[in-house]
C-alpha cells in the first residue's frame, strides 16, 4: 500500500492502518483535527445531496448515519456533488432504517436528482418535428432519452410522493395511497424537473434507452398496460424534455 492509500486510510479507518509511519502520524492531535474536519465535510456532503432524506429523518439521525457511511464508503471523487452513489444501498441494509422501507427509494431519486443536475447539456427533441414524420418512419425512429432525464419504477411503494412531498421543503396534505409509483426527473433547460410516471411509461423509457425502435417501445408500454393511451403517454415525455434529437443518419444507413 502507498503512503498516499495508508494516509486515507487512517483518516477513514484508522485502526486499520498498519504502515508505522502513518501510524504515529495520525497519533498527532493536529491530524484528529484534520481527521474530524474531512468527516464533517464528507457527512455535509452526503445532508446536502440527500435532502429529502434527511428531512425525513431529522439531522441527527441522518448525520449519525451518515458518519458510519463515511468510514465505510469514503469519497473516490474530489467533487463531492457526485458522492453518496452507494448511500441508498447501505440505507437498505442500515439496520436503524429496517422499519423505514421507504428510505432507499428516496435515497435513490435524491441520487437521480443530482445525476439529472450535473448531466450534460443537449437540444430537446422538437414535438412538432417528430409530428411530421410519416407512419413507417415514425415507427422505425429510435428515440434517444435526454442525456439529463432519470426514471424509475417503484413496485409496491408510494415513493415518489413520499420523495416529491420531502424535497425541497414541498408541502403535501393528500393521504398516501400504498402503491407502486414511478418517477420521472428531466433537465430540459436549466433547473430539475420532477413527475409521476406510471409503469407503461417507465417500460416504454426503458426500451427506448435500450436503443429499440418507437413501434417496439409501445409495444412494451403495451405490455405493462394494455389499455394505455401511447399518444398521450409520448406527448407527456415530449413536454417533459425527456428525448434528446435523433442520430441524424436516416435509419439503416451505415
Amino acid at each position: 500500500m502507498s503512503f498516499q492509500d495508508a494516509f486515507a486510510r487512517a483518516i477513514f479507518a484508522p485502526d486499520a492502518v498498519e504502515d508505522p509511519v502513518v501510524r504515529r502520524l495520525a497519533a498527532q492531535p493536529a491530524f484528529a483535527v484534520y481527521r474530524n474536519t474531512v468527516m464533517k465535510g464528507c457527512i455535509d456532503a452526503l445532508e446536502a445531496n440527500f435532502p429529502a432524506v434527511a428531512r425525513l429523518v431529522g439531522s441527527e439521525w441522518f448525520r449519525a448515519a451518515a458518519a458510519i457511511h463515511v468510514r465505510a464508503h469514503p469519497p473516490r471523487d474530489g467533487r463531492l456533488l457526485h458522492y453518496g452513489k452507494d448511500f441508498a444501498a447501505f440505507l437498505q441494509a442500515f439496520e436503524p432504517a429496517a422499519e423505514l422501507g421507504y428510505l432507499p427509494g428516496v435515497a435513490c431519486l435524491d441520487a437521480l436528482w443530482r445525476e439529472a443536475h450535473a448531466a450534460e447539456d443537449a437540444p430537446v427533441l422538437d414535438a412538432a418535428w417528430l409530428a411530421r414524420q410519416g407512419p413507417e418512419r415514425l415507427a422505425a425512429l429510435v428515440l434517444r432519452p435526454h442525456p439529463a432525464t432519470r426514471w424509475a419504477w417503484f413496485d409496491g411503494q408510494p415513493i415518489y410522493s413520499i420523495w416529491a412531498r420531502n424535497r425541497d421543503g414541498a408541502e403535501g396534505d393528500a393521504e398516501l395511497i400504498w402503491q407502486g409509483e414511478g418517477a420521472l426527473l428531466t433537465r430540459p433547460v436549466d433547473s430539475v424537473k420532477w413527475q409521476a410516471l406510471d409503469a407503461a411509461a417507465c417500460a416504454f423509457l426503458d426500451a427506448c434507452a435500450a436503443g429499440r425502435p418507437l413501434g417496439e417501445a409501445a409495444e412494451c408500454a403495451l405490455d405493462i398496460d394494455g389499455d394505455a393511451d401511447l399518444a398521450a403517454l409520448l406527448a407527456a415525455l415530449l413536454r417533459a424534455g425527456a428525448f434528446t434529437t435523433p442520430d441524424p443518419r436516416p435509419q439503416g444507413s451505415s
